[in-house]
């Protein structure tokens, strides 16, 4: 399981520094840039992580961070068919499910990696927090 989709609730982790939480998401997103793991994030990601690491941080600051993200993150395709997906889905949360049928439809992500593991309890791939990621991984 190494192509996996990193939610945006790691990532804000990481940047928030959100304890206890924020150690495994550093070791996500630390694997992810030596090419342990192949992250990917959805364009929804990238636009919350935005909008929630604006209200801290100025504009310029803010799209630094994105862009060193991204240096290492693959974005997946979210198109009319992944949200139409969406919109028709057991899914109670649509935001969740848009992630998951973006890496659905990807072809090649394994898992996802989320806190939110209850939101995805409809989703036909692994879905796993970062601490239970991590021991897969040793």
């Amino acid at each position: 399981m190494k192509n996996v989709l990193v939610d945006s609730d790691v990532i804000l982790d990481f940047f928030f520094d959100r304890q206890p939480f924020s150690k495994d998401a550093a070791i996500i997103l630390s694997n992810c840039e030596s090419r342990v793991i192949n992250g990917h994030v959805t364009s929804v990601i990238v636009s919350n992580v935005y909008y929630l690491l604006r209200q801290v941080a100025k504009h310029e600051k803010v799209i630094e961070k994105l862009g060193y993200l991204l240096s290492f993150l693959d974005v997946v395709i979210t198109d009319k068919k992944i949200i139409i997906q969406a919109l028709n889905s057991r899914f109670n949360d649509f935001e969740d499910a848009i992630q998951n049928f973006s890496a659905e439809n990807s072809g090649n992500i394994d898992a996802i990696i989320t806190r939110n593991i209850k939101d995805y309890k409809n989703s036909s791939l692994s879905v796993m927090t970062p601490s239970e990621y991590i021991i897969v991984l040793k």
